[in-house]
């Protein structure tokens, strides 16, 4: 005869897996797909008190792509894993256009990984850091006692680690929650823009959602004939 199920397991595995979903939702509702492109007034252009984000690539490139992203959203993820290794081999590398990374802390929980990357950004490995958040998101945002969980800062301090990061400086700096007051006031700044998801990109005067790298090398071909 069949054993008699466990039906106490059975619910606490399905309170489990509903509460994994309602956070994944959670984080998605405002990450989403392809958007409408808009266009702008002027290009992107920074405020004197903004905080300009991180720039990869050249002074000299003709055009700037401008990434508004959060570490906790899974759309950011895909499009890093997806896309940004080819923008960089591309259209970086070959000095055709730069790329500059805006943090934008949808909610709480985003600071946490936004303060370590900064973290580490202040020791130069800020890209090595993104790297790491982007590219093993499922193993932290996973952790059902993610976002109050030690063993998620834990996570983030072996990326450190294997950034090369002077690991004392890191953890003092990320007992300091240093970069909060930083991380609040971009938030509230991109907001002004009217942003509300991530990713979104400003590619000389054209704002566009999440998107695929050939719809941005397309943007960027466009941006650059302009500037000729």
């Amino acid at each position: 005869m069949a054993a008699k199920p466990n039906m106490k397991l059975f619910y606490a595995v399905l309170g489990v897996i509903a509460v994994a979903g309602a956070a994944f939702l959670w984080v998605s509702t405002r990450s989403g797909g392809p958007q409408p492109a808009q266009l702008l007034d002027e290009p992107f252009s920074l405020t004197a008190t903004a905080f300009p984000g991180y720039v990869m690539g050249s002074d000299s490139a003709p055009v700037e792509i401008v990434q508004y992203a959060d570490f906790a959203c899974n759309h950011c993820a895909t499009f890093s894993v997806l896309h940004v290794p080819t923008i960089i081999e591309r259209l970086v590398r070959p000095g055709l256009a730069r790329l500059r990374f805006r943090g934008f802390a949808l909610y709480q929980v985003s600071f946490i990984p936004l303060n370590a990357a900064a973290c580490a950004g202040e020791q130069g490995k800020f890209w090595e850091m993104h790297d790491s958040l982007m590219f093993n998101q499922m193993e932290w945002f996973s952790d059902p006692e993610w976002p109050t969980s030690r063993r998620t800062l834990r996570t983030f301090r072996r990326y450190a680690r294997g950034a090369g990061v002077d690991l004392e400086e890191y953890d003092r700096c990320v007992e300091e929650q240093r970069y909060y007051d930083q991380i609040l006031a971009t938030r509230e700044e991109i907001s002004s823009l009217g942003i509300n998801s991530t990713p979104t990109f400003d590619v000389g005067n054209i704002r566009v959602g999440n998107v695929t790298y050939d719809s941005l090398k397309t943007l960027v071909d466009n941006a650059s004939s302009r500037e000729q």
